[in-house]
């Protein structure tokens, strides 16, 4: 395994080598793999999507290599290497496990992921938000606009700002469509369609998390289903022209043989 890693890390070095190494590799910089990173890690969930062990193998080596590049090119700016990025890791694992690695007993998986926030909340005060005093420090800005959505209601929820059952927050998603249609009837303001949109899909997240769903994980589903039943409606009409209702009725029997199936 060392020696795996360690060839890995050298074809690293020899692609960023300015002197005869890849010309593309030894220009980037962690602003222009950042994108790559984020793309190799949806790959992985779609390879797990998927259930291809081949393919998820093969993704999570593409996912290793990114962290190799970054720790590299971190290495040559002498901030740190990646014998460090799997020391501080490796620490954090320890540390935010202490009923596996120490004396402490957690009774439940919900009671160690309230103890696994409570101590990255502690973490963050000793980190780069240190200056930021609110509970929603920290949540990238990057992160797909759910997967933020529902960490940004986690963290308000910590310090009671949360409606207390799903049907309340039932009530915010029919007061939010009520809204969208007054703008709907009112001009159709692009702006305020927009915003109104945009609280709808915030509040569905907010449903979402209450009932202990994941909000990016049903939504993928949703395209998955929506491109099956597509296809097999697409796949039914031939490529011929067809008419709104000639298509409708196409997706209805997909759906109907789906639930047959």
């Amino acid at each position: 395994m060392t020696t795996d890693i360690n060839r890995l890390l050298d074809i690293m070095t020899t692609l960023r080598n300015p002197d005869g190494g890849c010309p593309w590799d030894v220009e980037q910089t962690f602003q222009t793999i950042a994108p790559y990173t984020i793309e190799e890690a949806y790959e992985v969930a779609d390879a797990i999507e998927h259930g291809s062990t081949n393919d998820l193998r093969d993704e999570l080596g593409d996912l290793l290599f990114q962290v190799v590049f970054h720790a590299e090119m971190a290495k040559e700016d002498d901030l740190f290497n990646f014998n460090d990025v799997v020391k501080s890791v490796s620490d954090k694992m320890v540390r935010r496990h202490p009923h596996v690695f120490a004396d402490s007993a957690i009774e439940s998986a919900d009671a160690q992921t309230s103890a696994w926030e409570e101590m990255k909340a502690e973490e963050r005060l000793e980190s780069v938000h240190k200056d930021d005093p609110s509970v929603l420090a920290g949540v990238p800005v990057a992160l797909p606009a759910l997967t933020r959505a529902e960490k940004l209601q986690k963290r308000a929820a910590r310090i009671g700002f949360d409606w207390p059952t799903p049907e309340r927050v039932m009530d915010k998603v029919h007061e939010e469509v009520a809204e969208v249609e007054h703008e709907l009837a009112n001009g159709q303001n692009k702006d305020r369609l927009t915003d109104e949109i945009g609280d709808l899909l915030f509040v569905c997240t907010n449903l979402a998390r209450k009932l202990g769903i994941d909000a990016e994980t049903a939504l993928r589903q949703a395209n998955s289903k929506f491109e099956k039943r597509f296809r097999t409606m697409e796949a039914g009409l031939n490529g011929t022209p067809s008419t709104l209702e000639q298509m409708e009725a196409g997706w209805e029997a997909a759906k109907r043989a789906e639930r047959q199936g």
